[in-house]
């Protein structure tokens, strides 16, 4: 499995603990976003994530901004991504299981390090259920 990972520098300290979360798992990571607490646009890193997930340079991006809307709003902007802002697991098991989400937006701000670890967990290993959910799926893109 391979992980595309932006932020900007509202998120840079969850990045690093999700970073550490992948490694121990052997997964994968181009990390696109920045490494600093100084402040930058996150369409800067997001659009290269979601060019990624759209390419399939990768299977799964994550995107972490202060709020995650800006974020979820540019990765969104990509007819093959489907970007879900996620604040607990909860959320973000349904994400993927009714909505195929290939991207997961974390609020930094708006939630724990460990309620983002428990998120990234989540989406990655569940499965998206196919079924009626396909069909609403296939109906989401605009092209």
């Amino acid at each position: 499995m391979k992980i595309s990972i932006g932020n900007d520098h509202a998120g840079t300290e969850y990045k690093f603990a999700v970073l550490d979360l992948l490694k121990s798992r052997n997964i994968e990571v181009i990390n696109h976003g920045t490494d600093s607490d100084d402040s930058v646009d996150y369409p800067d890193f997001v659009h290269p994530v979601a060019r990624d997930v759209e390419e399939k340079k990768s299977d799964f991006g994550i995107i972490i901004c202060g709020s995650g809307n800006g974020a979820n709003m540019t990765a969104n902007k990509h007819q093959a991504v489907r970007s879900a802002l996620c604040w607990n697991k909860e959320i973000a098991s349904l994400a993927r299981e009714h909505n195929d989400a290939n991207v997961l937006s974390i609020p930094a701000r708006y939630t724990s390090k460990e309620q983002a670890i428990d998120m990234v967990k989540t989406f990655l290993d569940t499965e998206f259920a196919g079924g009626r959910h396909n069909r609403r799926v296939e109906k989401i893109a605009c092209s």
